[in-house]
């Protein structure tokens, strides 16, 4: 079953926030695990909020020497497993990612988040060496102005989305008050109220986009890997 992890080692990427709306949506329709192994564990809060989708599972984790146990036990259990992982290079992020099918890299438009951005690539080709293997992984551009964009995050995108060897997302996931307040109401975008948080439908409508574009991107994996052996 595909593994789905989030990375990025500077915080405030939209890490978690990704991670969780990726699960949300995906929980609409099928059985799902989010591994929260971020040490601060932001999902797991977000889950004592309200309560959370049925189809959703949540699990802690906090050591390198339980992930990859935890892991395949999700994967046996669930349709798609999402690890939310912790800001800092370690033994247990590079555990995490060579068993994902797909490594998203969330991003601002911001220099210091480029490099971050960055720095995570390098180490999974390290580790896609190490394991001879390649990790899939793209780059999710992340709390971004829906309109009047400045010339610096306009120039940062363009870098990335020009290169030849990095993966990019067409969906980027917006600066939305709704994203913001599933932190302090807990629940989804769906049970949110529009009384009291704004453009609640353009939320969904964009989280929804997002969702649609990993499961096309893991397909096409999925298909690449057939054709390989083939």
């Amino acid at each position: 079953m595909p593994v789905i992890s989030f990375a990025n080692g500077k915080g405030g990427s939209g890490k978690t926030t990704s991670a969780l709306l990726l699960g949300c949506e995906f929980a609409e329709e099928i059985d799902l695990t989010i591994i929260d192994a971020d040490p601060r564990h932001p999902i797991s809060r977000w889950a004592s909020l309200a309560d959370t989708p049925s189809r959703l599972t949540i699990i802690e984790n906090d050591s390198e020497k339980t992930i990859l146990d935890q892991i395949e036990e999700a994967s046996s259990k669930t349709t798609w497993v999402i690890i939310d992982l912790e800001g800092i290079a370690s033994r247990r992020v590079s555990y995490a990612m060579t068993q994902s099918d797909l490594v998203i890299i969330p991003a601002q438009e911001q220099q210091q988040d480029a490099l971050a951005a960055i720095d995570i690539i390098q180490e999974i080709e390290r580790d896609s060496r190490a394991m001879r293997r390649t990790i899939p992984y793209s780059v999710l551009f992340t709390r971004t102005r829906v309109v009047a964009k400045s010339r610096t995050a306009r120039h940062i995108a363009e870098q990335f989305r020009s290169s030849e060897k990095i993966d990019v997302f067409d969906t980027e996931l917006n600066e939305r008050d709704a994203f913001a307040a599933l932190y302090t109401t807990g629940g989804t975008l769906r049970d949110l109220n529009s009384n009291v948080v704004n453009n609640i439908d353009k939320a969904i409508e964009n989280s929804y986009a997002f969702a649609a574009e990993v499961v096309r991107k893991v397909q096409a994996i999925e298909n690449n890997r057939k054709s390989e052996v083939a």
